[in-house]
């Protein structure tokens, strides 16, 4: 157990010291992904006003139909395109990358790269 937690702090910090250089060299919005144990979401956050300005998540009732998880790669992927579409909706076309910690593998580089598709430039 006392691994567990320090493998979550661990994760806490990097997230901090990521989100530190972001705001801190960034003009551009966040893109946010986050996981939980059931569902996947995201957020486009413009830092400057601190607003939303879009998100997508995998537990929305009309999101597109995948497989039975919510939270593996195929998931994932329709998410990526999902906030690609709406980012590009509301007229934004370059965001950051913000991993919230976790290195950029499987179910992230799989969003990050179906955002990519779908307009979004980072």
């Amino acid at each position: 157990m006392i691994n567990k937690l320090k493998k979550v702090a661990a994760r806490h910090r990097r997230a901090e010291r990521s989100r530190f250089k972001l705001r801190q060299f960034g003009d551009r919005p966040r893109l946010v992904f986050t996981k939980s144990n059931r569902y996947l979401s995201c957020q486009i956050i413009d830092d400057s006003k601190g607003i939303t300005v879009a998100s997508a998540t995998t537990l929305e009732k009309d999101f597109p139909g995948v497989s039975k998880s919510r939270k593996d790669v195929e998931a994932a992927k329709a998410l990526g395109k999902a906030i690609g579409q709406r980012g590009t909706q509301k007229g934004i076309k370059q965001v950051m990358l913000d991993r919230s910690g976790m290195i950029y593998h499987g179910r992230i580089a799989a969003f990050a790269e179906a955002a990519r598709e779908a307009g979004l430039e980072f």
